[in-house]
């Protein structure tokens, strides 16, 4: 029997972090840590240690249960910001920043960040040029490997969170997602739960590098992961 994978979490209580735990739950294979700033709703039957502290004592609990990856699902939106530069940038850029910074400094060598398609340190929009930043940031880090994941748009519920523009885009997706060819595809949609399994079938490798997954590449790890690959 192989021995079971300690794995970190950050983001718990966003849309893909619930699924890391909900699919965790079922995997004998990973014994997951979530780390969050407040109480979490569990589902049913969660297997998932959390620890609720401040930002700042992240650290000191991956010190003592020393994860050999950490998944990085934070994230907020402009809107839950209050469409404020400093405290978007305060979750999406520092947060994360300082989240891999304390990992690293507790021995954690493996890094599974959620992204974006499109990310990029030069765009122009506010979203893309963060997460381009942060992947940048992230990759001078002396992690042993780094894992990208850049999906598409997010399918999934989000009760506490509507968002006009995107559930428009949700109802189209089915739609356009056929029609989308080349470097268009990776900005199609992709279920929440693909993202989740592809972040803990990532966390489990071992192999050293910087990586990158679209969604097709992340579809395919969800699948790994389903099927108990090794």
């Amino acid at each position: 029997m192989s021995e079971v994978a300690r794995i970190a979490l950050v983001g718990a209580t966003g849309l893909i972090g619930r699924r890391v735990i909900e699919l965790a739950s079922t995997n004998s294979e990973v014994r997951l840590i979530g780390l969050a700033r407040r109480e979490v709703p569990l589902p049913r039957g969660a297997r998932v240690e959390m620890f609720v502290a401040e930002p700042a004592k992240w650290g000191e609990v991956m010190e003592a249960v020393q994860p050999r990856a950490l998944i990085c699902a934070l994230g907020t939106t402009w809107k839950k910001a209050g469409k404020d530069e400093a405290a978007f940038r305060a979750v999406d850029h520092d947060l994360v920043l300082a989240s891999a910074a304390a990992a690293l400094k507790a021995g954690t060598r493996h890094l599974v960040v959620v992204s974006a398609a499109g990310a990029d340190r030069h765009a122009k929009n506010r979203y893309m040029r963060t997460k381009g930043e942060v992947e940048a940031a992230l990759s001078q880090m002396a992690f042993k490997r780094l894992d990208i994941l850049r999906p598409g748009l997010l399918r999934g519920p989000r009760p506490d969170d509507w968002r006009l523009a995107e559930r428009l885009a949700l109802v189209a997706a089915p739609l356009i997602d056929p029609l989308l060819m080349g470097s268009w595809r990776g900005m199609g949609s992709i279920d929440a739960r693909d993202v989740a399994g592809a972040a803990l079938r990532l966390a489990l490798r071992a192999a050293p590098g910087r990586f990158i997954h679209d969604n097709d590449a992340m579809r395919r790890a969800a699948r790994e992961l389903a099927r108990g690959t090794p």
